[in-house]
Parts: C-alpha cells; sequence; structure tokens
C-alpha cells in the first residue's frame, strides 16, 4: 500500500507558477487551509505525481475556482476553469521547471491564462468591491 504524499507549499515550484484563472504569479500560503492565488483567490493544491520520468520533480498543481473572486463578473480579467478545476503536470528542478500537460487539455473550449496575459489590464472599480 502506497500513501499519496501532498505538499501544500514549494517555493521554488510557486516562483515559476502562475494561476491559470487571472494569470498572476504571486500566491498566498495560509496554513493549515491552503495556497490561494493573492489576486483572484483561485485554490492550488500540490501533490507528487506517480511519473517522474527521470526529472528530479514532478508535481501536479490542480487548480480549483470554488473560492475565486468575481469570476462570474470580471470575464475580461480572469477565465474559468472547465467545471471548475483544472490540473498542470510540471517537470524539473528549482529553476528549470517545465508544463508536460494540462488536464483537460487546452483547446477550442478552454485555454488557461498565459502568465502575465491580463497584467495591463486595469480592474474596474464597480467589480473590485465584490471581493
Amino acid at each position: 500500500m502506497s500513501l499519496e504524499v501532498i505538499d501544500r507549499h514549494s517555493e521554488a515550484l510557486f516562483e515559476y507558477l502562475w494561476c491559470p484563472v487571472c494569470g498572476h504569479e504571486v500566491f498566498n500560503h495560509i496554513p493549515f487551509e491552503g495556497v490561494f492565488c493573492k489576486h483572484c483567490n483561485t485554490q492550488v493544491e500540490l501533490q507528487e505525481s506517480r511519473e517522474t520520468r527521470g526529472y528530479e520533480e514532478a508535481v501536479l498543481a490542480c487548480f480549483d475556482t470554488d473560492s475565486t473572486w468575481n469570476l462570474h463578473v470580471d470575464e475580461k480579467l480572469r477565465r474559468d476553469l472547465p467545471d471548475g478545476s483544472a490540473r498542470v503536470k510540471v517537470f524539473g528542478a528549482p529553476g528549470a521547471y517545465d508544463v508536460d500537460w494540462w488536464s483537460p487539455e487546452p483547446g477550442e473550449d478552454w485555454e488557461p491564462v498565459e502568465q502575465g496575459e491580463f497584467d495591463d489590464a486595469e480592474e474596474p472599480a464597480d467589480v473590485s468591491h465584490l471581493a
């Protein structure tokens, strides 16, 4: 019997990761609660992958929009995840991470927000109070 290891916070990995909902790269770690995107509050949980293909690290980052702020109002600054969640598999080592795959696979129906994609967009004043 094997035990699945869940690591809620890894500083080196979070320096590489970005939120697929809003594209921002800053995450808050709240002990005993989880890790959340600082900009939109999307939750992310890290799980150790069962398969590494010879890389030092292989991690599944699972994003969930149950706690995301203003998702229904602010479509120009956030992109919903299919069925409210998505996973990304990251290979590598600190300083040399690379995305292996997304689940569900990006396509016509869904595309993750790229790192910094909405950085130059301003959040409307009438939306910010809804958080």
